[in-house]
């Protein structure tokens, strides 16, 4: 490991950003695992998807989730495979956001995805036990009817388009998430983009064809549409054996998403303490499992602390500040390669500047709609929790200037090619 990030003679692309507690012969994620652990990280299956329809009718949600995987996913996808190949280190979005812009908004970075992903790790349980207290007798079946899918909704009800972005936000999102397990994966600059590619389109069937057969099939109120409603319709089309499968699945995916979720937010840690942006302590593995202990048990804590909330909550919360870490990733996206054209990229989103430009501002207008429409508490949580984020950079660099903690000075985050392969000029 270099003493010094700045040297002359520093390769061209990034050296892969492992923690130094890692054995040489640890077991590394192949393609298979890599696709289902991005799926959890992501989806885990059609549950959650129910208040998109209470939202704004059958005939939206279905089109939001027919089109949101293209203005969003795949967008973000893109950005997740080219920047893993690029950087193949624990860390991911962290060390994106550093390599653009330095270690504040690297920190901020951190502070944002943490803290969305603890949140949102709340939000599983909450969803598990919705499913879990279905107990309804079945009282019909049916067929899908395809004309029950024009519904715009039952006249009278007020579309909450807060609740209906937020919905489809929160079950398509978190794709850069495994970027944090970079380090982990085997032969990442050829797994990652043909793992997020698989799981990117695992996913959007996985919503949609549940969503088309319920909504075919039952002709309920649309305010019957609430968390954990799939498994009431399960037994209103099948019977209480399909009702008690999907109960079954959905305990399954919770665990799923919890533990994907959990991995992501405590490799963040470690990854973070390997560049230098946190002490050492947070890179400690366990002995046994050469898993990152102290991450789970900070993530753990914090997601225990805020599991009182009500799901609607959790998932706002989470949305808002992860809204803000993706304006400031997308635009770490651009400026990479504005700033180190010539890095070395394994993966290559095939687009000059100009069309990434393009790519990246429809998302991140969704995104501004996404914080618009937040409720005031939702404002207040973020910006206590962006303030609190904002105090500890500072603090970590008092820490590190007096030495009063130990830090992994050598793996700070450097730059990554020599200066006249810098671009100062459009392209």
């Amino acid at each position: 490991m270099q003493t010094s990030s700045k040297s002359t003679n520093m390769p061209q692309e990034l050296p892969v950003t492992t923690t130094t507690a890692t054995a040489t012969n640890t077991k590394k994620l192949t393609l298979i695992p890599l696709i289902f652990l991005i799926y959890f990280e992501v989806a885990g299956g059609p549950y959650g998807e129910e208040p998109a329809v209470k939202a704004a009718g059958t005939l939206l949600a279905i089109i939001g989730f027919l089109v949101f995987p293209f203005i969003w996913s795949v967008p973000e996808a893109l950005v997740t495979a080219e920047l893993s190949t690029a950087y193949p280190g624990n860390g991911g979005f962290v060390i994106w956001a550093e390599r653009a812009f330095g270690p504040f908004w690297g920190s901020l970075m951190g502070t944002w995805k943490f803290l969305s992903g603890v949140i949102n790790v709340a939000a599983f349980p909450v969803l598990c036990i919705d499913y879990m207290k279905r107990l309804i007798p079945a009282l019909e079946s049916g067929l899908p009817r395809p004309h029950r899918w024009l519904s715009l909704g039952q006249k009278g009800v007020k579309k909450d388009w807060n609740l209906f972005f937020n919905t489809l936000f929160w079950n398509l999102n978190f794709w850069d998430n495994v970027s944090t397990l970079a380090g982990e994966v085997d032969k990442p600059q050829e797994t990652f983009p043909k793992a997020l590619f698989i799981a990117v389109i695992f996913t959007c069937l996985a919503y949609l064809f549940p969503l088309l057969a319920v909504t075919g099939a039952l002709s309920v109120g649309q305010s019957e549409w609430e968390d954990g409603f799939m498994a009431q319709a399960a037994e209103l089309i099948a019977g209480k054996w399909l009702k008690i499968f999907l109960e079954v699945g959905a305990v399954l995916s919770a665990i799923g998403l919890f533990e994907a979720q959990l991995s992501s937010s405590a490799f963040q840690l470690l990854g973070m303490a390997d560049i230098g942006s946190l002490p050492t302590f947070f890179g400690l593995r366990s002995k046994w499992f050469n898993t990152p202990w102290v991450g789970i048990l900070l993530s753990t804590s914090i997601s225990l602390g805020v599991s009182y909330m009500n799901f609607t909550d959790i998932i706002s919360s989470a949305n808002f500040i992860y809204s803000l870490s993706m304006l400031l990733e997308f635009a770490s996206f651009v400026w990479l390669r504005r700033k180190f054209p010539m890095l070395k990229r394994p993966y290559r989103v095939p687009l000059k500047l100009p069309g990434l430009v393009v790519m990246c501002l429809i998302p991140c207008a969704f995104l501004v709609v996404i914080m618009a429409i937040a409720t005031k508490k939702v404002y207040l949580v973020s910006g206590v929790m962006s303030v609190a984020g904002i105090g500890w950079y500072y603090l970590m660099k008092l820490c590190k200037s007096k030495k009063w903690l130990k830090f992994n000075i050598g793996g700070e985050v450097g730059v990554e090619e020599n200066d006249q392969d810098r671009v100062v000029g459009p392209l």
